[in-house]
């Protein structure tokens, strides 16, 4: 048997590397190296996922690089995410190295904290450098507009960033003075390309959005480092539910210039107390979980004028009867306010009433019947009971006295339905019984239960 020759052996191993060496540094620079994507599927060519992954990657090596204090945002992603771990188990079995982000959408979603970065042009052209397409969108910053500016400087709104097809919206969140953080609407000027990405498939954008500051964790999804909100249900839910309406300073001032506002002290006083108190009454509503929104004076008073009402002396919020919690007048006098009359039952015309520091919060409670919204009303010394109609509206967030508060998105309507065409003239003497335009008599209450639905302290 002929003796094997160590040295013959030896240089064809050394032989073989070196080819697969080159062989590697060829793939590297003919495919790794260059923009796009280079993750092989299992059939050895390129996927739709792996297309996604591979922006998704690029993108987030930009926003390193850079530092923009980014969080995954997609409503797609984040959904697998909530669901449970079986069910995300099954979706590795089909997917094994893009399980989340690569969701058969053309558009990939993430927040950047505004405040927390210094915008850096650099970003942008570094992006051009890697093959990116870019559109900036920019808009006014309502946090310098007033009643005396009308408009603030413009600041970025939405990054948008195409790469082989694929889009990578960056929407900008910013502080704003009620403590949570606002994003703007997505508007394209006339001079832009519609085509430039599906807009219509964007989960941001369509309209400006408020949210409260999500905690953020740094996790590992599809072998990518991507920071997300610690409750993903609740982000989320907030999305769904984000719609933000801008306090309308034009038609304020305009108002306010025929009508001068009260500076009195005493006006000064009670706008004061109702700052505090409409924020205690947001907190505890918050800790029951009760959504509520502004309602009649209070609502009007946002809509007309960007400000309460000085000479209306109460706060005024709407709850749906569905939320009603039993504990919810035990949760206002911890508060430290005190019950004035319970008017109703839950199920028909309830009405509370708590006094603070000599101004009432008026809590109307509303009612779905068929294409109407109604809430009662009740006179104590005879029962007579009233109705007040309101067309179906729904909820959107708006800003007051530096509160995040809920008003009707339909603001309008819901105000014209309350007090008529003429809402933008001042009236003083106003009578709950007659004045609104959408009141009705709704018959007595018996008076073998008056002692439940007539409570007076």
């Amino acid at each position: 048997m002929p003796r094997v020759n160590r040295t013959a052996v030896l240089s064809l191993l050394i032989v073989s590397s070196s080819v697969f060496l080159l062989f590697q540094l060829y793939y590297y620079r003919k495919y790794v190296s260059k923009p796009g994507p280079h993750i092989l599927s299992r059939t050895g060519h390129l996927t739709a996922s792996d297309i996604q992954w591979q922006t998704v990657k690029q993108f987030l090596a930009l926003a390193r690089r850079y530092r923009l204090p980014v969080f995954l945002a997609d409503t797609a992603a984040l959904t697998l995410l909530s669901h449970d771990a079986l069910r995300q188990h099954d979706r590795l079995v089909h997917e094994p190295h893009c399980s989340f982000l690569c969701t058969g959408r053309p558009v990939t979603s993430f927040a950047l904290h505004a405040n927390l970065w210094k915008y850096e042009p650099g970003f942008l052209l570094a992006a051009e450098q890697k093959g990116f397409e870019l559109l900036e969108l920019r808009g006014e910053d309502p946090r310098l507009a007033s009643l005396d500016t009308l408009s603030g400087e413009e600041i970025p709104l939405h990054f948008l960033l195409r790469l082989h097809g694929y889009i990578i919206q960056v929407v900008f969140l910013y502080e704003r003075s009620g403590n949570y953080l606002w994003h703007g609407a997505l508007r394209l000027k006339a001079n832009m390309d519609r085509s430039f990405a599906p807009f219509k498939r964007l989960d941001f954008g369509r309209h400006a959005g408020a949210y409260d500051r999500p905690e953020l964790v740094l996790t590992v999804l599809d072998g990518l480092d991507i920071r997300i909100p610690r409750n993903v249900s609740r982000f989320l839910s907030e999305q769904r539910h984000a719609r933000f309406l801008e306090c309308r300073y034009r038609d304020a001032r305009n108002f306010l210039q025929l009508y001068p506002d009260d500076t009195s002290a005493d006006a000064v006083d009670f706008r004061r107390k109702v700052k505090s108190l409409l924020h205690l009454a947001a907190q505890t509503l918050a800790h029951l979980n009760i959504p509520f929104w502004l309602s009649s004076g209070t609502c009007l008073g946002w809509f007309r004028q960007c400000s309460v009402i000085s000479y209306s002396r109460d706060v005024d919020i709407g709850i749906f009867s569905v939320d009603f919690r039993s504990d919810i007048i035990t949760a206002f006098r911890d508060a430290g306010l005190a019950l004035k009359h319970k008017f109703g039952k839950v199920e028909d015309s309830l009405e509370l009433s708590f006094l603070s520091d000599d101004v009432k919060l008026d809590i109307f409670f509303f009612y779905e019947d068929g294409d109407v919204v109604w809430n009662g009303g009740t006179q104590a010394k005879s029962g007579r009971k009233f109705k007040y109609f309101f067309p179906h509206f729904t909820l959107c967030w708006a800003e007051l006295l530096e509160l995040k508060v809920r008003v009707p998105c339909e603001t309008l309507d819901y105000v014209t339905a309350n007090y008529g065409a003429t809402w933008s003239v001042p009236v003083r003497s106003w009578d709950w019984k007659s004045s609104p335009s959408n009141v009705q008599e709704n018959g007595v209450w018996p008076q073998t239960e008056w002692a439940e639905v007539i409570q007076v302290y």
